[in-house]
C-alpha cells in the first residue's frame, strides 16, 4: 500500500504543513497540491465543497505527492466511510464531544475486527496499491477536533481514545467555548493557554496535534510550541489575499496621478 507521508513525517518527528480546500473545484485543488504542501484537505464543513465533489478534487490532488485529507461534516460513519472509498488517506471529524463519539470515528476508519469499516474501496484501491484492505488500517490517519467545552471537559479521554492518531484544534469555535468572538490566530492568552493544555494532553497520550492557522507567522509560532501539523491556509484566503495586494497597490500607485 502507498504508505501515509503523514505517518511518515510524525515518525520523524517533523511537523506537516496542511493547505485547506474551500471551494469545490478540481482545478483549483489541482493548484493547491502543486504548492508543496505536505498534506490537502477537502473541507465538507464549511466549504463549498459537497461528496459528490469529493472524487474529482481528490483525483486532482493524488496527481502530486500531497496527502489527501478530507475534513467530513459531523461525525457520520457513512459518510467517514465514503471519503475514505474515494482515496482520503485522512479524516479530519469535527466537534468531537466526548470519548465514545471519538471512538466511534475511529471505528469508521478501521476494517473489522478493530473497526466498522464496510469494504468497498472503489477508488482508494487504485489510489493505494492493491493490498489497499490489509494495510489501510495501520495507514489511515483520523483526527478529532477539539473545539467545545464539552470536548474541553472530557480532553483526557478523548485523547486515550484506542486507535485515534491526533487532536485537531479549531480555533474559531474554540473561542466560542471559552466565550471569546471567534476567530483564527486567536492571541487571548485564555485561548493561547487552552491550546497549549490541548497540546500537553495530546502528547501525554501519545498522540499528535494539531493547530489549524490563518497565517505563516502565527503557524511558525505553533511549530515552536511543537504542534504536529500546521493548517497553514486556504485556496480562498490566497485568492483574496492576492487579488487585495494587487488592487492596493493599483490604487497606491495610481492615486497620485
Amino acid at each position: 500500500m502507498r504508505p501515509n507521508k503523514i505517518k511518515q513525517m510524525w515518525k520523524a518527528n517533523q511537523c506537516v504543513t496542511l493547505g485547506w480546500l474551500s471551494v469545490a473545484h478540481g482545478f483549483s485543488a489541482e493548484v493547491m497540491a502543486r504548492q508543496g504542501f505536505d498534506a490537502l484537505c477537502v473541507d465538507l464543513q464549511h466549504g463549498t465543497a459537497e461528496m459528490k465533489d469529493v472524487a474529482p478534487m481528490l483525483q486532482a490532488i493524488s496527481q502530486t505527492d500531497t496527502v489527501p485529507v478530507v475534513r467530513v461534516a459531523w461525525n457520520e460513519p457513512a459518510a467517514i466511510m465514503k471519503a475514505l472509498d474515494l482515496g482520503a488517506y485522512a479524516i479530519i471529524v469535527p466537534l468531537v464531544n466526548n470519548a465514545a463519539e471519538a471512538a466511534q470515528a475511529v471505528a469508521a476508519c478501521r476494517y473489522p475486527p478493530v473497526g466498522m469499516r464496510s469494504n468497498g474501496p472503489v477508488r482508494a484501491v487504485h489510489y493505494g496499491g492493491g493490498d489497499y484492505v490489509a494495510n489501510a488500517n495501520n495507514e489511515i490517519v483520523v483526527m478529532a477536533m477539539i473545539e467545545t467545552k464539552e470536548g474541553i471537559a472530557n480532553l483526557d479521554a478523548i485523547c486515550a481514545t484506542k486507535g485515534l492518531d491526533a487532536v485537531y484544534i479549531g480555533p474559531a469555535d474554540l473561542s466560542f467555548a471559552l466565550g471569546l468572538p471567534p476567530r483564527g490566530d486567536n492571541p487571548d492568552p485564555l485561548h493561547m493557554a487552552t491550546c497549549d493544555k490541548i497540546l500537553a494532553a495530546a502528547h501525554k497520550a501519545g498522540i499528535k496535534c494539531v493547530m489549524h492557522c490563518a497565517s505563516a507567522a502565527f503557524a511558525a509560532g505553533a511549530v515552536k510550541r511543537g504542534f504536529d501539523m500546521v493548517m497553514l491556509t486556504s485556496d480562498l484566503s490566497c485568492m483574496i489575499a492576492g487579488a487585495k495586494i494587487q488592487l492596493d497597490e493599483l490604487k497606491a500607485k495610481t492615486k497620485a496621478a
